[in-house]
């Protein structure tokens, strides 16, 4: 898989989110409602990027800096037929090393209990438990992790 920087206005990022929130509509009824701006997602307040297979996008992240300086990770996804290729992975790893040459000292997310293989995922690249943030804050069925970032790491 190849993994190629996007803005997330990109056709590509935004077909693929189109089936995330489909995801989203099918496990919760309701697509994610959390505010989200394009420009959140482009340099140097963050980053988004689209995996690809033989030019066909099969998977993405992005991450964007909050106001604590910690870079929050958002819209991972992979397509369904490529789930257990390892894409989720190499994505992360682009994700987390371009947070970490732009200086954030650590990366966070939020999930929610009825992603248990997101959050194998995230436990099994080191993420732990943090405290509650942003706008899923209140949702007792959210789980907030994170993980502190190498200094200067770069992309490969």
């Amino acid at each position: 898989m190849e993994i190629v920087s996007r803005a997330y206005d990109h056709p590509h990022v935004s077909s693929l989110v189109e089936r995330l929130q489909a995801e989203y509509v099918r496990i919760y009824g309701a697509p994610d409602s959390s505010p989200t701006d394009h420009q959140q997602f482009s340099p140097p307040r963050g980053a988004f990027a689209v995996g690809y297979e033989n030019a066909v996008p099969v998977a993405m992240g992005g991450w964007r800096f909050r106001e604590d300086g910690r870079a929050e990770l958002k819209r991972m996804y992979v397509v369904d037929e490529r789930r257990g290729s390892g894409h989720s992975r190499a994505v992360l790893a682009w994700l987390e090393a371009s947070a970490a040459t732009a200086g954030a000292p650590a990366i966070v997310l939020e999930t929610n209990q009825r992603h248990p293989a997101a959050i194998g995922l995230y436990r099994s690249c080191g993420y732990t438990e943090v405290p509650a943030f942003g706008y899923y804050a209140d949702d007792p069925l959210t789980v907030y992790l994170g993980r502190p970032l190498p200094p200067r790491a770069r992309l490969g």
